[in-house]
């Protein structure tokens, strides 16, 4: 695997617990992990103060156990709310139960987590602002906020904005970049720049290098954080092979811009992948099946991990 990049997969809590395979797949394929739910606000604190750190915890030890750094996931969103946070309170009462969700949880793992999703899917598909709850009530500045916030926390922590629909030229890749450069110009800690990159065959990104390479040089990092190519079933092997490609594309474009510091499948088998139960008649998204076999995309990007190695100087 490449020295600078980290290859991960997000974590399935079910799966992690009950199966041998499941995890020895991840331990084996894998040097980073992000917890696909188990670090989500609605999960970690049910009810008010009543923390649940169990499956948090379980995964932190996982990867302790074998060696992989841990990518978390997720402080702020518009959703995965506790269902006890609500919008009619005050703004001074919701931005404390924020900044308290954000510090207790980054306190916690300070120095295991090596990155956080400060901010997730903070933008509408114009690259305007989303209209979320913390836009509403506590306007533009708890994106700020909260990144100072996890900063103060865990100051060796990279602190990462998450989006989809961002990997390549498209206006929501545009707002982004110019909020982004607002928040550095202003002197929030935005380390990096996450595209989550959920594909389809029939809507490749257009040219995600250079994209990449143009946040790279407002002098943050980037990374791939929830790739998935999901198909049209029911999936044809030729279709399997274009997906292999598509999954080589996005890795390729992360190995061409210096500052890609991690590369992550949103999970790597279809047994646990969330698909399904969002698109309809689509599926078969992930390097494994649902029976653990390994699909070509999961060899090819093997390949190209090889042989980027052999082609760069040691």
């Amino acid at each position: 695997m490449p020295e600078n990049v980290r290859i991960g997969a997000a974590a399935d809590g079910a799966l992690l617990d009950a199966d041998p395979r499941y995890r020895a797949t991840l331990a084996a394929d894998f040097n980073a992990i992000t917890a696909e739910n188990a670090m989500k606000w609605a999960n970690l604190e049910p009810t008010p103060g009543a923390y649940d750190w169990t499956a948090s915890d379980r995964l932190i030890s996982f990867a302790q156990e074998n060696g992989q750094a841990v990518y978390g996931h997720t402080l702020v969103w518009h959703s995965s709310v506790p269902p006890w946070v609500s919008e009619a309170w005050s703004a001074e009462r919701l931005r404390a139960a924020l900044r308290q969700h954000v510090v207790t949880t980054v306190t916690r793992y300070r120095g295991q987590v090596w990155a956080w999703d400060v901010v997730n899917e903070v933008l509408a598909e114009d690259g305007s602002l989303r209209d979320s709850m913390w836009l509403r009530r506590l306007g533009p500045s708890y994106i700020a906020d909260a990144f100072r916030w996890a900063h103060e926390a865990d100051p060796d922590a990279r602190l990462f904005i998450n989006e989809y629909g961002v990997e390549g030229r498209t206006k929501k890749a545009n707002g982004l970049f110019k909020l982004v450069r607002g928040l550095r110009a202003d002197g929030v800690p935005v380390h990096g720049v996450g595209f989550q990159a959920h594909l389809r065959l029939d809507a490749v990104p257009e040219d995600p290098i250079g994209n990449m390479r143009r946040f790279a040089a407002l002098g943050v990092s980037v990374a791939v954080t929830e790739l998935d190519v999901r198909l049209a079933l029911p999936a044809k092997p030729e279709m399997l092979l274009d997906q292999a490609l598509l999954y080589q594309h996005m890795l390729r474009a992360c190995l061409a811009v210096s500052t890609c510091e991690s590369f992550t499948v949103w999970g790597f088998t279809d047994a646990s992948s969330w698909i399904s139960a969002h698109y309809p008649g689509y599926g078969a998204a992930c390097l494994y099946d649902k029976d653990m076999r390994a699909k070509p995309a999961r060899d090819l990007l093997l390949h190209e991990l090889r042989t980027h190695a052999d082609e760069t100087p040691s």
